[in-house]
């Protein structure tokens, strides 16, 4: 098989979390135990860092693998889910997985399929740990897929934990208050290794402290000791004042924008604290860097990523109440005479919280993506005019955006976000 028809074999045989939805979550840890068995647990064989979160897991794993980079280390990076090519899942030093890899991989491992019947997620995460082990990487970044406790990425013992912001998603699978989606996340704290908590949210601060506890690990809310400040924007990077103890730190020009990346900042500095307390040596130089280069670094797309300057047009994987709430605040600063918004969701999206707080004023842009978890344009436009929020209905996310920009004048900021699908079918992203 050539590289396409292995990825299609792989769609087809294995269950897939984007197609398919509560049905691909494997819930235990047995299959991937199964595969790494299989492969001589090349897990083992590089050092780690984990990361969970609802949001902010993405952003914060790239900004510490550009970090790490930086600092001369040859970094591994597991992510889900990819935007446009497979191999942004798999990364070493921010370049993709090889494709022969990728057929040579699943050749060699194709006969155990039947038997173990993973699912796409979980042979990724096995690909991964082969193809870190096998290029001798010196330390990986992890990322959880969806939770942490059952996650299949959660067979590894890292140096240290990360735990982002915590908020309301996949309630259907991890829980429908947060508490009960934080218990999931704290899933990956492990007995005596360090944990970082970026933000300290009172609703579920107990439940991170109780594990820890019980893990006899240490814990760190960053944002009890890093405050970071927002001082502007300036040729693309967001400039930021960072705070620690109410003491001057360190200045950063970070290559991701955002209001949300002023939560995320903390956490990975912290992270970053605990590693070089631990033997990693990170200077503030290959921090700074890492942080200001982290999109050249890594290749990460999809978080406020330009995509025009005339109008303005924004994409982000924005997808639950918290990310459009973050969302929308960072928008606030940019003061577009008009916004306009192209719009899309999936089936099992929480979608009343979501379209609560959107705003009556924006021009809507209803889509969907071509997948079968998409919520049809047709029905998300009425859904959304029962909140007063008033547009037209397109098939195709490129159409709406190009009707967007159409209507938009030079004052104007196109936003599409909602899904991580629909971004993915966006052309220039």
């Amino acid at each position: 098989m050539n590289f396409k028809e292995t990825l299609d074999f792989l769609y087809a045989q294995l269950p897939v979390f984007h197609r398919d939805g509560a049905s691909a979550y494997k819930k235990d840890l047995s299959r991937t135990f199964a595969l790494l068995h299989h492969l001589g647990n090349p897990h083992q064989a590089f050092k780690t860092i984990h990361i969970a979160g609802t949001n902010g897991k993405g952003s914060s794993s790239h900004m510490l693998a550009s970090i790490l980079q930086e600092a001369g280390y040859k970094t591994g990076l597991y992510t889900s889910p990819h935007i446009k090519d497979f191999g942004e899942r798999i990364k070493i030093n921010g370049q993709f997985i090889t494709e022969q890899f990728v057929i040579d991989f699943v050749e060699k491992i194709k006969h155990v399929l039947p038997e173990i019947e993973p699912s796409f997620f979980e042979l990724t995460v096995a690909m991964s740990f082969q193809y870190f082990a096998e290029n001798k990487v010196e330390i990986a970044v992890i990322e959880t897929g969806l939770g942490g406790r059952l996650d299949s990425t959660n067979v590894i013992t890292p140096l240290v934990s990360l735990i982002t912001n915590i908020s309301f998603d996949h309630m259907d699978l991890l829980g429908d208050t947060l508490p009960k989606i934080a218990f999931e996340k704290a899933g990956i704290i492990k007995p005596n290794i360090p944990v970082v908590i970026s933000e300290r949210q009172p609703e579920v601060a107990h439940v991170f402290t109780e594990k820890s506890s019980g893990c006899h690990s240490s814990i760190t809310f960053a944002s009890d000791y890093f405050k970071v400040e927002k001082i502007g924007y300036e040729n693309g990077k967001m400039l930021c004042n960072i705070y620690m103890n109410n003491i001057s730190f360190i200045k950063l020009q970070s290559g991701l924008v955002g209001n949300y990346q002023l939560k995320n900042l903390g956490g990975v500095l912290q992270t970053v604290e605990i590693l070089n307390s631990n033997g990693t040596t990170i200077s503030e130089t290959a921090i700074k860097k890492g942080i200001e280069l982290v999109l050249e670094n890594t290749g990460l797309k999809g978080r406020w990523q330009t995509i025009d300057q005339n109008p303005l047009t924004i994409c982000d994987i924005a997808h639950n109440e918290a990310g459009i709430q973050t969302l929308l605040e960072t928008i606030e600063s940019f003061q577009p005479k008009q916004l306009h918004i192209v719009f899309g969701v999936v089936k099992d999206k929480d979608l009343n919280k979501v379209l609560s707080i959107l705003p009556k004023s924006a021009f809507y842009y209803f889509s969907n993506a071509h997948s079968p978890r998409a919520l049809p344009a047709q029905e998300l436009k009425e859904k959304a005019q029962l909140f007063g929020l008033l547009g037209g209905a397109f098939d195709d996310v490129n159409e709406a955006v190009a009707c967007a920009k159409a209507a938009a004048n030079t004052a104007d900021l196109v936003l599409i976000c909602g899904s991580n699908f629909l971004v993915a079918e966006v052309e220039g992203v």
